[in-house]
């Protein structure tokens, strides 16, 4: 039976193969736009949400305002996908690397959207399935650091780099110690691997862990540790500078605000101006050389039923020249475990998980400007 496929306002593109319309790209095969929004980790099959879910949703925000913006939609992912722990811009396309997806958390998906097109491309699968891994990129690479085999557990020590012009994944040094939920950022031409959550499996503990890859030696080494070991934290790059916001202590429960930012010359951490909503699973990008935060949840989990469910919608961002925050339009869909990348003048927000937990992928995906 043919299917209504999910719009979300954009045209639904055949499959087929997609040429290179960037110097260095090679030709890849397109990837069409899911039909179904959400679907279920258990079984892999499509979801409606119910009106209980969508009472998780969550866009209040005490941060003063600030120029509303807009948010659109996009072209749909092409499955509902989630816990992918961020994504990339890498030569003016946004790379999406494994996750949960089809009833299975060990997904090795690598899914690249070319916003001139408004078109989902697949790229060479990751080497292994995982979720939660760290992705950054430089030039025509991108890299992907350790991640979890099981659901938000059991994190290994694999690291790749994928080369864009040849489409080809390459392991590199691993990781001196093994974790997911880590946050990748790149910094002087050197990749510095922050936070996350390590072994036993049974424990999952938070750890604050701060280490270097050098490229160029395909060797890593230490850092002054990230002040508060937490995991599923937003990172980015600014002025010379790293800052960590938010995330989370061990689980969703123990959501924090905390803002830091570290000092290379000093090899030291300091504090700033918190996040106004305290969150995990969030996106973080440098957009107008602001700091845009969106999405996360927070809540509790008894027995596997949600108690005090947060999915948050709220867009805040932050001034690094002023050390303050405000609010914008909140997202149209709120999503936590989101894939987000600021390229030109927007924001793309790509799927995530829908309510808390990772009961529910989603294929949405939704873009961001303060622009017309």
């Amino acid at each position: 039976m043919q299917r209504r496929r999910f719009m979300c306002g954009a045209s639904v593109l055949l499959a087929g193969w997609a040429h290179a319309q960037h110097d260095g790209h090679p030709s890849l095969p397109e990837a069409p736009s899911s039909p179904d929004p959400f679907a279920r980790l258990q079984g892999g099959t499509p979801h409606h949400l119910t009106p209980e879910q969508e009472a998780q949703r969550f866009i209040d925000s005490p941060a003063p305002p600030g120029p509303a913006g807009r948010w659109v939609p996009r072209a749909a992912l092409p499955l509902p996908r989630s816990e992918m722990a961020w994504a990339t811009a890498a030569a003016g396309r946004m790379h999406v690397v494994g996750g949960y997806g089809e009833g299975a958390v060990n997904r090795a998906y690598h899914h690249i959207y070319d916003p001139s097109a408004n078109r989902w491309l697949t790229g060479a699968p990751l080497p292994r399935g995982a979720n939660h891994v760290a992705v950054a990129s430089t030039d025509q690479k991108v890299w992907a650091f350790g991640g979890f085999i099981e659901q938000n557990r059991r994190s290994d020590t694999n690291a790749y780099v994928y080369d864009i012009a040849s489409d080809k994944w390459t392991a590199i040094a691993p990781l001196p110690r093994p974790r997911g939920a880590a946050a990748a950022v790149v910094l002087d031409g050197s990749l510095h691997l922050i936070g996350g959550a390590s072994e036993p499996a049974a424990e999952r503990a938070s750890v604050s862990w701060h280490e270097v890859y050098d490229p160029q030696a395909d060797r890593w080494s230490a850092r002054k540790p990230l002040p508060g070991a937490r995991d599923h934290v937003g990172c980015v790059a600014h002025a010379g500078r790293i800052h960590v916001i938010g995330g989370r202590f061990n689980t969703f429960e123990y959501n924090t605000d905390l803002h830091h930012v570290y000092l290379p010359d000093r090899d030291t951490w300091e504090l700033r101006t918190p996040m106004p909503t305290a969150r995990s699973g969030h996106g973080l990008v440098v957009y107008r050389g602001r700091f845009f935060a969106m999405g996360g949840e927070g809540g509790y989990l008894m027995g596997g039923v949600p108690v005090q469910a947060k999915v948050f919608g709220q867009m805040e961002s932050y001034d690094p020249g002023t050390d303050r925050w405000q609010r914008h339009a909140p997202m149209i869909t709120p999503r936590h475990a989101v894939g987000a990348a600021a390229i030109g003048d927007w924001i793309y927000v790509a799927g995530g998980g829908a309510v808390l937990g990772g009961s529910v992928q989603s294929a949405v995906h939704e873009a961001f400007t303060l622009g017309a």
